[in-house]
């Protein structure tokens, strides 16, 4: 870390609150152009992208494109709209993911692949990529469509990658990462950076941006990964123990196996596996990722990354909208939903 990032005091824990209160007056307008953008003939596309857009997310992605105008000083109004398609993008995968998923649960309440059906999901999500795209071109910025219709690429890569992942034990910490950055952390870094590209600002000004957003997405679904082991359903907004079920290679997972003894790998490759996916085989997964640390070393690691992203954005002079982007990466490791 830079000497001029100063990190909180220690008895403070960090919350969204100023960048929520930084960002407030454009989240209006960008809600504005959410509500407006996802209307159709149709009434199925508003009912089920609503069930979903107005369930309770952070808006963290669009969130971070107002407020890294807001570090830069952009007084225009283009980053609206835009953060609005990062919006749209988002929504569209968590659409996606959950029919690949089969999730029940979306923002503790049902998904909507369990009340619309799957065929509706995906194509309601198809529809709020075109929105997406329609927004970006409306823009006209050759570059900025360039950013994120490279992002939509390599976040859709990505998941195709945690696929290929799925119950494969071999997975290594390093491939882990390389999914996560894609899949997670490509938006981030998007949304970050597009605010620096709408306001002309030089290109060491967009790169920062543009790490600020991609190692806070790394140190986010590092988080997301430990949640699914010590959290409760409540909190999370989805079952605990998905993951789990689900046989997918987060670091939890790895760094457990990795570290266990030959009766403990037995268990994982039968768990990972889909031979034991009880919540009793639950529980013993949480005793064996206990017992190997690996949930306080996954949050370190998201802590490292964290640090990365508070240096990254040091470059610009300190200010509210700097402090409020840094609490709120300090933010994305304390929280436990």
């Amino acid at each position: 870390m830079s000497a001029d990032v100063v990190p909180l005091p220690r008895d403070k824990r960090p919350t969204l609150d100023p960048m929520l209160a930084l960002t407030a007056s454009g989240m209006n307008s960008v809600n504005s152009v959410i509500l407006e953008r996802m209307q159709s003939e149709i009434p199925l596309i508003p009912r089920l992208a609503g069930h979903l857009i107005s369930g309770g997310g952070k808006r963290l992605r669009p969130m971070l494109t107002l407020a890294g105008a807001e570090l830069v000083g952009y007084q225009g109004t283009r980053h609206h709209k835009l953060a609005a398609a990062v919006e749209f993008i988002h929504t569209a995968t968590l659409l996606h993911d959950d029919v690949v998923d089969g999730s029940e649960l979306r923002r503790g309440k049902a998904a909507a692949n369990i009340i619309f059906g799957n065929p509706a999901t995906v194509l309601v999500g198809d529809f709020l990529f075109s929105r997406a795209f329609e927004l970006m071109t409306e823009d006209g910025s050759l570059k900025v469509l360039k950013i994120l219709s490279h992002a939509s690429a390599v976040i859709a890569e990505g998941e195709v990658s945690q696929l290929t992942a799925q119950r494969q034990l071999e997975t290594s910490e390093e491939r882990y990462l390389h999914i996560i950055g894609a899949k997670t952390a490509a938006l981030f870094a998007a949304a970050s950076q597009i605010s620096a590209v709408v306001a002309e600002c030089s290109d060491e000004q967009e790169r920062a941006l543009e790490d600020y957003g991609r190692n806070l997405g790394v140190a986010f679904q590092l988080v997301d990964d430990a949640i699914d082991y010590d959290s409760d359903a409540a909190q999370m907004g989805k079952d605990q123990g998905d993951d789990f079920r689900e046989g997918k290679m987060t670091l939890p997972v790895i760094l457990a196996y990795a570290r266990g003894d030959e009766e403990e790998r037995k268990f994982w490759k039968a768990a990972i596996g889909g031979h034991r996916t009880s919540d009793e085989d639950f529980a013993e997964a949480i005793t064996l990722i206990e017992k190997h640390n690996a949930l306080e070393d996954t949050r370190a690691r998201a802590r490292h990354f964290v640090h990365r992203a508070i240096d990254a954005i040091s470059i610009f002079p300190d200010s509210k909208a700097r402090a409020a982007m840094a609490e709120a990466a300090e933010f994305a490791v304390a929280r436990g939903y």
